[in-house]
């Protein structure tokens, strides 16, 4: 792929999405899905995709399979390595500046990035759209809500670094541009329950319809699948002790495969292979779209995480059924943010159609 791949790239596009993660732009496609039901047309939107690349090889990867599917659709990809050397950003936020004051909307899939938050500053659109990025969603709508300044759930609670503070002006000035105003409409599309919405922010149900449309219906096993999570890397989580409720879990419940998630490292997945025999798939596209495409578990195993909300709407209609382990606060790293334990319970009470696990007691 070249680093700005698509068709016509100089045609000024209506609407102009960012996205650094698979998952973030599996929901674009959703929402660009939406358009022609709530919009009228036939068309959908008119959009333009880009596609802020991380280093991380397994989400290139994963985003490159993604943004076949988005070619497939009829949108135009424009590929940045944004992180590519010192002088990437500078160069990204230069070719993309003309773009950003000519969309008329703008889409994007993580308001906590700095990136994004830079690129707010920029765009003039009247419109601008938030897509899942997961479970963070549900944190950003309540600091939305709240008035206060948007931090990821994991990192609430300490205190601003040194980069924090040097960017703080652009990311109270993001948060202004994401307040609904009399020239500015702003839409969060999600799958996420929302239970503070901030006044005059439109709320917009993600059913997972295009990925309903697109793939399976698959062909269900007998047996349970695991989905991997990212605790563990993002330091809330104790290694030893999440090894070990994996192989409780898996014990418990005859689990065979372990659908890795893309930022767990490769040690942890190989100690987990070994200490507890499963069988470690790294997916190249979205789980929701590796189920939809089949085979899958009868039964899906997962800790709280995006997938207990989205799974139950991607596989709608199956017979799979999606049960949570609840995190038992003895597993919380000693670092962890005082928020987790009430965000991560949070997230398993929300879940609608799915079956709660309490938490596991390993052997």
């Amino acid at each position: 792929m070249s680093p700005r791949a698509g068709k016509n790239p100089g045609t000024t596009p209506h609407t102009l999405a960012f996205v650094e993660s698979p998952v973030q732009l599996l929901n674009v496609l959703e929402w660009a899905h939406a358009q022609p039901a709530r919009e009228g047309s036939g068309s959908g939107a008119e959009l333009t995709l880009v596609v802020l690349s991380p280093n991380d090889p397994m989400t290139r990867g994963q985003l490159r399979r993604m943004a076949e599917l988005a070619r497939d659709e009829g949108h135009t990809v424009r590929w940045e390595e944004a992180r590519g050397g010192t002088t990437a950003p500078f160069r990204t936020i230069g070719g993309l500046t003309p773009m950003l004051r000519q969309a008329r909307r703008v889409v994007m899939g993580d308001p906590f990035s700095r990136y994004v938050q830079l690129l707010l500053t920029i765009t003039r659109a009247g419109d601008l759209v938030v897509v899942d990025d997961g479970t963070a969603t549900m944190e950003f709508v309540g600091q939305l809500a709240r008035g206060e300044r948007l931090v990821r759930w994991h990192r609430k609670g300490g205190r601003p670094g040194p980069r924090d503070l040097l960017f703080a002006p652009v990311s109270s000035s993001a948060r202004r541009r994401l307040t609904p105003s009399e020239d500015r409409r702003v839409e969060v599309f999600s799958s996420m329950p929302i239970e503070e919405s901030p006044e005059g922010v439109t709320i917009t149900a993600n059913t997972f319809a295009w990925t309903r449309a697109r793939f399976g219906p698959p062909r269900v096993t007998k047996g349970a699948d695991m989905v991997g999570t990212s605790l563990v890397e993002t330091g809330v989580v104790d290694a030893d002790r999440y090894l070990e409720a994996v192989g409780a879990l898996a014990r418990a419940h005859g689990a065979a495969r372990y659908f890795a998630h893309r930022r767990e490292s490769a040690d942890k997945l190989h100690r987990l292979a070994v200490e507890t025999g499963l069988e470690v798939v790294r997916p190249d596209l979205p789980l929701e779209l590796i189920a939809r495409r089949g085979p899958i578990g009868r039964t899906v195993l997962s800790f709280p995480s995006t997938v207990v909300h989205t799974l139950p709407l991607a596989l709608s209609g199956t017979d799979v059924r999606v049960a949570v382990c609840d995190i038992d606060p003895r597993w919380l790293t000693d670092h962890a943010s005082p928020r987790a334990q009430g965000f991560l319970s949070g997230v398993t009470g929300t879940a609608r159609d799915v079956h709660r696990l309490a938490a596991v007691t390993p052997m």
